[in-house]
């Protein structure tokens, strides 16, 4: 059993946002410190290794701060370390995402690519996680086992996976397994001293906290056993894993200064955040960032989204509100935090400081966010994807932010924000932009249209549409697309589907749908008809019109899978 004098570590390597780790301790009531030299090893108990991003980038900073020996010594002497996501894959034996890169090898197995011809790749989202052995409390030292409640759901967010076969040795090191459509992976692994997730605990809410409580407060320690033949007693095979991906309600803040320079959060119509002349003119204001996003924390919300919509050029980029406002969010809420605004190359007003876009997302990373969304800047990297691409050049050549963040941090990071608006056409070959037949006639009885992308907050039109835009953004890097709709903004009147099913099948990452949400049948409408893995909404959640627990109500009658009331409860 664990005591309360052990000294836990962190050993961060440099990966994206490990504050939501730290905080998460916090909130469990310890203190963990930093392994920032090798020696730092020795004075550690236990140790937590969290990690985003590439494989290869992980192990190459392992081996340029001088990490990997110290850390198979720590393995070696048995005191209990904890994995979570890369952290986990770099003590297998290697993955095909850097195959040239070979892993610590202290667990058996390589890390492979989905197969996103069958499903959206990166897995990102809240799914099961079974337990596939019969090693009970009982049977393992000091009678502790992982916290890992079979009935909820946990956060995964990786585009490779560990195979999870049933066969040979594997379930004398494999935890619990994860179906994600056609595949069943690896959740988490244990042996002996070693854990480790593929899901992220300190993302998972009141689940994850109680696991990560688990690790903290007693010694792990899983006896070696005799192996166990494919399908023994009180192991599972990959078919008897369920599929338990639920669809993700997020609930998305606009967040800018007031007249007043105060940050609230604001909600257009069709973009306008200002009330009407008749009413004041002045910014709407339905309420401050963190307290709204703690309470859609509370209320269920899978994600949260602050989307700064307030240029700051005149203040250096560290005194930047919104870093704080991710800051103070994140010390009380643990589900993904995606932060959008900015994401671009940044002089600060005394022209001597530079930021590049990398710089900018780490420094979200490390303020609390786990995403940060990409707007107008997208629109130009993929304008100049489709002009390298028509002169023969290679538009993949590394300059774009979209590369350089999914390079360091994971395409997982990086999410583009698509703000498009109806053309309308009177056939297909009046431009030559993809189009859409739609059962929406334009004001001439149009039965075509296609999607312009915008910029600058939608004021100004491009000639690039939203097929260019996101395929585009697909091949740079990007994770998942956030697809606004600039006619229904606002509108309450539900989602634009003709919309979201094209994009859905343009691309094979995820797609979250916003902007016309109005109603619950809304949200099972357009999972119905498009197949999106996220619904995103703002106004309604704000002004409490339709509250997050109704929404998700519906979809659960509906038969559509969510994470209920029950994984989200109040950590006690």
């Amino acid at each position: 059993m664990a005591t309360s004098n052990q000294k836990l570590y962190l050993l961060d390597y440099g990966a994206g946002n490990v504050r939501s780790l730290l905080n998460a301790v916090e909130k469990l009531g310890h203190t963990i410190e930093y392994i920032r030299s090798a020696s730092d090893f020795d004075k550690a108990d236990k140790i937590i290794f969290p990690g985003v991003g590439a494989f290869g980038y992980a192990m190459k900073a392992l081996r340029e701060k001088g990490f990997v020996e110290p850390l198979r010594a720590f393995v070696e002497s048995g005191k209990p370390i904890m994995g979570i996501c890369v952290g986990m894959q770099v003590m297998l034996e290697g993955s095909d995402e850097s195959p040239d890169e070979p892993g610590l090898a202290i667990l058996e197995g390589r890390v492979r690519l989905f197969d996103n011809t069958t499903k959206a790749v990166p897995h990102m989202g809240w799914n099961g996680a079974q337990v596939v052995h019969g090693v009970s409390g009982a049977a393992a030292v000091g009678g502790a086992v992982p916290c890992i409640d079979e009935d909820a759901r946990y956060y995964f967010v990786h585009s490779y996976g560990l195979a999870y076969t049933g066969e040979a040795s594997q379930p004398l090191t494999v935890h619990t397994a994860t179906r994600y459509g056609d595949e069943t992976i690896v959740s988490s692994v244990w042996r002996c001293n070693v854990f480790g997730t593929q899901f992220h605990p300190e993302k998972s809410g009141a689940a994850g906290l109680a696991l990560l409580r688990s690790f903290i407060e007693t010694d792990l320690i899983r006896p070696p056993s005799p192996p166990q033949e494919t399908g023994g007693a009180g192991v599972l095979l990959p078919r008897d894993i369920r599929d338990a991906l639920s669809v993700r309600v997020i609930a998305c803040l606009d967040v800018r200064a007031n007249d007043q320079g105060d940050l609230v959060v604001t909600k257009g119509d069709q973009y306008d955040v200002r009330v009407s002349a008749s009413e004041g003119g002045h910014v709407r204001n339905l309420g401050k960032p963190v307290d709204l996003a703690t309470r859609y924390y509370a209320e269920g919300a899978d994600e949260i989204a602050f989307l700064n919509i307030t240029s700051f050029r005149n203040m250096p980029f560290r005194d930047t509100p919104m870093l704080e406002v991710l800051r103070q969010a994140s010390r009380c809420i643990f589900v993904p935090l995606t932060i959008g605004g900015g994401v671009r190359d940044i002089v600060d007003p005394d022209g001597l400081h530079k930021w590049t876009a990398v710089d900018v997302a780490g420094e979200y990373f490390r303020s609390g966010a786990d995403k940060v969304s990409i707007g107008s800047d997208a629109v130009y990297a993929a304008e100049r994807y489709w002009s390298r691409m028509a002169e023969g050049l290679d538009p993949l050549d590394g300059s774009t932010a979209i590369e350089q963040i999914a390079e360091r941090y994971g395409r997982q990071a990086v999410v583009i924000s698509v703000d498009p608006r109806r053309v309308y056409v009177a056939s297909p070959e009046s431009t030559a932009h993809h189009t859409v037949k739609t059962t929406i006639p334009g004001p001439n009885g149009e039965l075509y249209c296609w999607y312009q992308c915008t910029v600058k907050g939608g004021r100004e039109g491009r000639d690039t549409d939203v097929r260019q835009l996101v395929t585009a953004c697909a091949a740079l890097g990007a994770g998942e697309i956030l697809l606004n709709c600039m006619d229904r903004d606002g509108t309450n009147s539900g989602y634009d589907l003709e919309l979201i099913a094209d994009v859905k099948n343009a691309v094979s990452i995820p797609v979250i749908a916003s902007s016309g949400a109005g109603a619950p049948d809304h949200f099972s409408e357009v999972v119905d008809k498009t197949g999106v893995e996220a619904v995103l909404a703002a106004g309604i959640f704000h002004r409490r019109e339709v509250p997050i627990s109704a929404v998700k109500a519906h979809l659960n009658e509906h038969g559509t899978p969510v994470r209920l009331e029950s994984d989200t409860r109040a950590l006690s």
